[in-house]
């Protein structure tokens, strides 16, 4: 059996996607920026799309502009907040995606902006009283907190976090790559200056996201050498990406309570089954606590073994494709920075199974099944 539970690091395109994108694939392949009937034809889709989005999310259309995934919209609202409207000082965790924490990091590095780091629970939660101390300490700070965490599953709390900005005047962006196309979100009511999206997370194309920033802040390009994007953001776009990701979005819109019904569902056995098979299993994060927990995400610590360092390895041999570490990262050797942070012994074994709408029961039993036997082999 094949068994995908890595869907946190993409997702499978789905197959009403596909089809949305062909004719501007195979037909509409016109430069939308020339001005003559193939170009007006294929800009009329983009705007449509952006529409399209603006709507879901309850934006304007002026405030979604398109990029080549979650990674640059983080990079342009963090980099170009700093250059362009005065941000000395930072407030972040220490378990965010490595697209916010790279970037902030290199920025204090080069002097331009202080971090200040909000404190921590063993199981990864915010500290929101912390948080309050460090924006009356940092008036008019930027705060980049993810809405949910890629690796353990942890949901923030951003309207909380965004009411708390604005008490304090400060500028707050949130990585929600891992939250949109799974929960809805309504931007005339959440305080919030900046969020991303990814259209691979939820089962759209690769390679194109969005970022969302309000009217009320103004930012210079991040990648200048063109008027594309209402002078946003230079280049040809990535119109069939374009197409997929707003098609993706409404998909994810009109079933979402259904999806998420089944979701969690398998999210729950995994579970029950992961604890009936093996002694001492632990899960990381708040995966008991739904409304605290991304149900898409399941991060598993497991017992001491010699066969921990070649878990995913063991479990690929098996059919089953999961990851040991971020999403971003699933092949990389170096360890998890989130769970680094988290009160988790390092001689337990660490696995993240990720799950979507395609999944089914027999895969989940499947799974827990040949992780309780390699287990086993240990007792």
């Amino acid at each position: 059996m094949k068994v995908y539970l890595d869907n946190a690091a993409t997702t499978a395109l789905d197959p009403e996607v596909f089809e949305a994108m062909k004719p501007y694939l195979l037909h509409h392949y016109g430069n939308p920026s020339s001005t003559h009937a193939h170009g007006r034809e294929v800009r009329s889709g983009i705007e449509y799309a952006r529409k399209q989005i603006a709507s879901l999310l309850n934006a304007s259309p002026g405030e979604i502009i398109f990029t080549s995934g979650g990674t640059e919209a983080d990079n342009a609202m963090i980099r170009c907040s700093v250059d362009v409207l005065g941000i000395t000082d930072i407030i972040t965790s220490k378990i965010e995606h490595h697209a916010v924490l790279h970037t902030v990091e290199e920025l204090a590095e080069r002097g331009k902006v202080k971090l200040h780091y909000v404190a921590l629970s063993e199981t990864g939660c915010l500290d929101y009283e912390h948080l309050e101390s460090l924006l009356k300490a940092n008036p008019k700070a930027m705060v980049t907190l993810m809405h949910a965490n890629n690796e353990i599953g942890n949901i923030y709390d951003i309207q909380r976090i965004g009411e708390l900005c604005e008490e304090y005047d400060a500028l707050f962006h949130s990585d929600t790559v891992q939250t949109i196309g799974h929960y809805a979100y309504d931007l005339s009511q959440l305080k919030v200056h900046g969020i991303v999206g990814s259209a691979h997370k939820f089962h759209g194309p690769k390679g194109v996201g969005f970022l969302y920033i309000s009217k009320k802040k103004k930012i210079k390009p991040f990648i200048s050498g063109g008027a594309q994007e209402r002078n946003m953001r230079g280049g040809t776009e990535n119109v069939y990406g374009i197409i997929g990701l707003a098609k993706a979005l409404e998909i994810a819109y009109r079933d979402m309570a259904q999806h998420q019904q089944h979701i969690q569902a398998l999210k729950n056995r995994m579970m029950e089954r992961l604890i009936e098979g093996i002694p001492g299993i632990a899960f990381n994060g708040k995966c008991h606590q739904s409304e605290e927990s991304l149900y898409t995400v399941l991060n598993v610590s497991l017992p001491s073994s010699t066969i921990n360092d070649m878990l995913v390895f063991q479990l690929d041999l098996q059919g089953i494709s999961a990851s040991g570490g971020s999403a971003c990262s699933s092949g990389a050797l170096a360890g998890s920075h989130v769970i680094a942070n988290l009160n988790s012994s390092s001689e337990r074994g660490v696995v993240r199974f990720s799950f979507s709408k395609y999944n089914t029961i027999e895969e989940i039993d499947y799974t827990a099944g040949q992780l309780k036997a390699l287990y086993s082999v240990e007792v």
